[in-house]
């Protein structure tokens, strides 16, 4: 596809559906009991393959910054499709033949080098062919990235309990490895000195031509703040998200059977989904409004309080409407900050920068779910853990508050 004809539309929607392939990552925890059960592993092993994921996520994203650079998004993309298809496959056999390491070298390291290679590229390529709307933009691509765990919460289960657990990772597997590499073929960057049809860059706003460099930036202490925040908004979130089913199905009635508990536990993650993949979208549309320092501000305030009310909470209702807001929270993090550092450091670089400011996902996918699941073995339950992460997210609240750079300060990647 050639840029110069490129319906700049077209690129978001192939950066879409490749989200929506990877996001379901966000779904690992509908597949823990089932795992448990079938071969007797503990909560905190089977936990540990979607931290291993999270973790190479971040490798592969900072090395998928500079190689986009080089090699082009299309590439980097398609990559990430046959790492994250193949890894998924290579899951399903693992199950088969019982093995637990199999599992974390399939899905934890494979699966994750193909979320960092497929995540990176449709952010750091719509970021430029987006620069009137932005926020907006980085929105609805993540917002994709949030509605798979949709797809998986909603089909896993009830794929697990008809054709078993091998199967269901053996269809998804196919169904991702064509959907990502479909969507990268049209990941395409704009050309040199591109801009929308009648749009004209505010003054002092940054632009896809001048900005800083990946050194530059990490001399700033800007750069340092923003994987801070994006560090504490992911911890808090991805604890609950890797805990989620457990979590839901230990409120419900003693009297329901195994089966249909997880089957409850399904619909009630499409809806954390659904309103993740829609917090995204809302959250980063409202920064573009009130700014993304005040975005996160209120991210980091509001879900204090929520995290200190389900510390002391036995109502299903209530926790699912809690942790809804929480996802809510957890995906507008994600949707602000891409759209945040290109505000700071310009657009030319984004790839690599944000490459390196997103390895805090790969830090907070190691804490968060270790540390509820572990808390969650010693105590019997999740109140303690819930009730630190209140007190982190009162205490980091101080971080957006030193994250508005002074204009003088941005000269340097002003158009």
């Amino acid at each position: 596809m050639s840029e110069k004809n490129t319906n700049r539309w077209l690129v978001a929607l192939g950066g879409v559906l490749m989200q929506l392939c990877l996001g379901t990552v966000y779904g690992w925890s509908v597949f823990t009991l089932p795992l448990m059960q079938a071969h007797g592993w503990t909560r905190s092993q089977v936990t540990l393959t979607f931290t291993i994921a999270i973790a190479f996520l971040g490798i592969a994203a900072v090395t998928g910054g500079y190689i986009l650079d080089k090699k082009g998004a299309r590439n980097v993309a398609i990559t990430g499709g046959i790492l994250f298809g193949i890894g998924m496959l290579g899951t399903g056999y693992g199950n088969n033949v019982g093995s637990l390491t199999l599992i974390y070298l399939c899905y934890g390291l494979l699966g994750g080098l193909g979320v960092g290679f497929g995540y990176i590229t449709p952010i750091a390529t719509l970021v430029k062919w987006f620069p009137d709307k932005r926020g907006v933009i980085t929105g609805i691509a993540v917002m994709g990235f949030g509605f798979g765990a949709l797809i998986i919460s909603i089909c896993a289960p009830l794929m697990i309990s008809s054709i078993g657990i091998s199967n269901t990772f053996y269809v998804f597997g196919l169904i991702f490895l064509a959907g990502i590499v479909g969507g990268a073929w049209v990941l395409v960057e704009p050309p040199a000195g591109w801009a929308p049809a009648g749009w004209t860059p505010k003054v002092g706003g940054s632009s896809q031509v001048v900005g800083m460099t990946l050194n530059e930036a990490a001399g700033t202490k800007y750069f340092y703040l923003l994987w801070a925040m994006l560090f504490f908004n992911i911890t808090a979130g991805i604890a609950i998200i890797s805990q989620a089913s457990p979590m839901a199905q230990e409120l419900m009635g003693a009297g329901m059977s195994a089966v249909d508990k997880a089957k409850q536990a399904g619909v009630i993650l499409s809806i954390f989904a659904l309103v993740n993949g829609l917090g995204r979208l809302l959250w980063a549309s409202l920064s573009d409004k009130i700014g993304r320092r005040t975005v996160f501000m209120l991210l980091f305030s509001t879900q204090a309080m929520a995290f200190f009310l389900l510390s002391g909470l036995n109502n299903l209702v209530l926790f699912t409407v809690l942790v809804s807001y929480i996802y809510a929270c957890y995906g507008g993090g994600f949707a602000t900050m891409p759209a945040y550092a290109a505000d700071i450091f310009g657009t030319k670089y984004v790839g690599r920068i944000y490459g390196w400011i997103i390895t805090a996902w790969s830090a907070a996918g190691i804490v968060g779910p270790m540390l509820f699941a572990k808390l969650r073995e010693v105590t019997g339950n999740y109140s303690s853990a819930l009730l630190y992460t209140a007190i982190v997210l009162a205490v980091v609240l101080i971080l957006p508050m030193l994250a508005t750079p002074q204009k003088t300060k941005l000269k340097e990647v002003e158009v």
